[in-house]
């Protein structure tokens, strides 16, 4: 996850007054993404198998690691 503004390859949500910004291709492979703020980040699932991302605490553009 990061800051991002929207591209035209971009789909867009709010949700709750919250705008997210998706990459259409990857929205297409993952289908439903849940994010949870877990107090001490994010956790994101989805339908797609995101290996050593999954449960990833980040929210920067830093990444998981």
């Amino acid at each position: 996850m990061a800051l991002d503004e929207p591209k035209d390859n971009d789909d867009t949500f709010d949700v709750k007054g919250l705008k997210f910004v998706v990459e259409k291709e990857f929205m297409q492979k993952a289908e439903n993404i849940k994010i949870d703020f877990t107090g001490m980040g994010f956790h994101l699932d989805s339908n797609m198998d995101m290996g050593e991302l999954s449960g990833c605490g980040s929210c920067g553009s830093g990444g998981c690691g």
